[in-house]
């Protein structure tokens, strides 16, 4: 099961992917999942690029969860601009596990660069999230290629892919199954394992599944 993957996954989780693959909703659900079940979670909100959909919007949930949240300075204020958080580097080498939300694409990843050295000391596990319904007409080799280009920027390496193929809340079980194609293709052509799939409950196969609850809404449900 997925979860049962992540109560094994090493203390530093970095989330990673494409543009509106729902890397935020991932990991604001993971922050929940294990703060849950007990364990000290700290997220960093490293999206410097996109300043609409990221963990720092929901600081209030977090905090609730008793989830440490690492942000920019002026993330949510009207001088919001791309500062890497300064607690992000005790963050990594500090208690209990941390979740990294990076930017999308290659460019969002480039600040997650600078700490590669003390992720590589410290061990961490990078999830490139994927939503097949992201483009119109998606390519699997292409996608594979945009991995790449991510763990140059990072200067790290993708551990496994998560599936995370979702229309928001107009996901279908029908929609998760159709998917799988794809994200195996992907899976082949980088070369890596599927981790696991998120979805709602009651959308995602019973083996392998990670439930998650929809937090950020795409733009047509605003």
């Amino acid at each position: 099961m997925g979860a049962c993957f992540m109560a094994l996954s090493p203390k530093n989780l970095i989330i990673c992917g494409h543009y509106g693959a729902g890397k935020t909703n991932l990991s604001v659900n993971l922050a929940l999942y294990l703060a849950a079940r007990g364990e000290a979670v700290t997220v960093a909100d490293l999206d410097l690029v996109n300043p609409y959909f990221r963990t720092a919007d929901f600081r209030q949930l977090l905090a609730g969860a008793g989830v440490r949240l690492v942000a920019p300075v002026y993330a949510n204020t009207n001088l919001d601009i791309p500062v890497v958080p300064p607690q992000l580097a005790g963050a990594i080498g500090g208690e209990g596990r941390l979740i990294i939300d990076v930017g999308g694409d290659d460019d969002g990843a480039v600040a997650l660069g600078g700490y590669s050295a003390q992720l590589e000391r410290q061990g961490y596990a990078m999830y490139y999230v994927i939503n097949a319904l992201r483009e119109p007409d998606p390519d699997p080799l292409e996608e594979a290629a945009l991995l790449r280009a991510v763990e140059k920027s990072a200067r790290l390496k993708v551990t496994g892919l998560v599936n995370n193929t979702n229309l928001g809340r107009e996901t279908t079980a029908e929609i998760i199954r159709n998917s799988r194609g794809y994200v195996d293709a992907v899976a082949r052509a980088a070369d890596l394992p599927v981790l696991f799939t998120a979805a709602s409950a009651g959308d995602g196969p019973e083996d392998g599944m990670f439930p998650v609850t929809v937090y950020v809404k795409p733009p047509w449900e605003e």
